[in-house]
């Protein structure tokens, strides 16, 4: 097995020291909700989701239009997380189409986790404070009892300049700000989870150790309330490891221990990658879960 220094980097170099307890940046404002004829849903669409240069036109089938455009109206804040989006009669009456296609266009944001359902009350937008969408990125679950959110304790919290690995995984130049962090999660008072995450610089200025240490919620409730950004889908890579010295420090374990090391790179809208996050997982008790479909 590898050893766990090759998954967990030890020498991100500070650019400027900690972070600056500046203000965090706004959502974007919300859209105006006007009718959209039908007419021109192909011009709309095919700005949001065709290439700036095609060889040839592509066809889009009218209800991944309408899902183009409710997504659109998603990522401006028009609807915010939590919030109850139009009813499909009052879309089909917006965009100029019929019911049916709104609603095929719905399941399939339904699908993807950017709306959520509710019997009797309606679609809203998804949100990470809802308590089904803590365990969506937390796949580490006890052999035994009931899965939990762990407690965090935070190692580092600074701004640095993007190491050329990380750089890459991220869509950023070499040198960019980012911030790292550096925790352990604890479950039941036993550290099982050593964790260190890069988030770009721009996007998350004003993240402080104070900020993180006093949220209590999961910190993608904290990106999302705060710094406006919202994951919404991850790509993710597991292998097997041995715990190197600080490693097994921090997690009280011995050298060489099995682990579970993972580096997870997470999206927001528009596939615009927002954090990468490389984690060295004990199992002695817990078990990584995954549901295929």
């Amino acid at each position: 097995m590898n050893s766990a220094s090759s998954n967990l980097t030890n020498n991100a170099t500070a650019a400027s020291g900690a972070v600056s307890p500046t203000a965090g940046t706004p959502a974007t404002p919300a859209a105006t909700a006007t009718s959209t004829p039908v007419a021109s849903i192909n011009t709309t669409a095919a700005a949001v989701s065709a290439p700036a240069a095609t060889a040839s036109p592509t066809f889009s089938p009218l209800y991944q239009q309408i899902k183009a455009l409710i997504t659109q109206s998603l990522q401006s804040g028009e609807w915010k997380p939590g919030e109850l989006i139009p009813s499909e009669v009052e879309l089909a009456g917006r965009f100029k189409v019929s019911q049916g296609t709104v609603r095929k266009a719905i399941d399939e944001l339904a699908a993807e986790n950017l709306v959520m359902r509710r019997q009797g009350k309606g679609t809203f937008v998804s949100t990470h404070h809802e308590a089904r969408a803590h365990f969506r990125f937390l796949r580490l679950v006890p052999d035994e009892g009931v899965p939990h959110y762990p407690e965090s304790k935070f190692i580092e919290v600074k701004r640095v300049r993007a190491p050329a690995d990380v750089a890459r995984l991220m869509d950023l130049k070499s040198g960019d700000a980012v911030i790292f962090i550096k925790r352990v999660q604890y479950f039941d008072g036993v550290p099982t989870i050593v964790e260190e995450l890069w988030l770009p610089g721009l996007i998350f200025k004003g993240l402080t150790a104070e900020r993180l240490v006093e949220y209590k919620g999961p910190m993608y409730g904290l990106f999302e309330t705060e710094f406006g950004t919202r994951m919404i889908r991850a790509s993710e890579q597991i292998r097997a490891v041995c715990a190197d010295a600080g490693a097994a420090q921090l997690l009280n374990i011995d050298l060489g221990t099995p682990l579970l090391s993972s580096e997870r790179v997470s999206f927001t809208y528009g596939d615009k990658p927002v954090e990468l996050r490389r984690g060295l997982y004990l199992t002695s008790r817990h078990h990584y879960q995954n549901e295929l479909s």
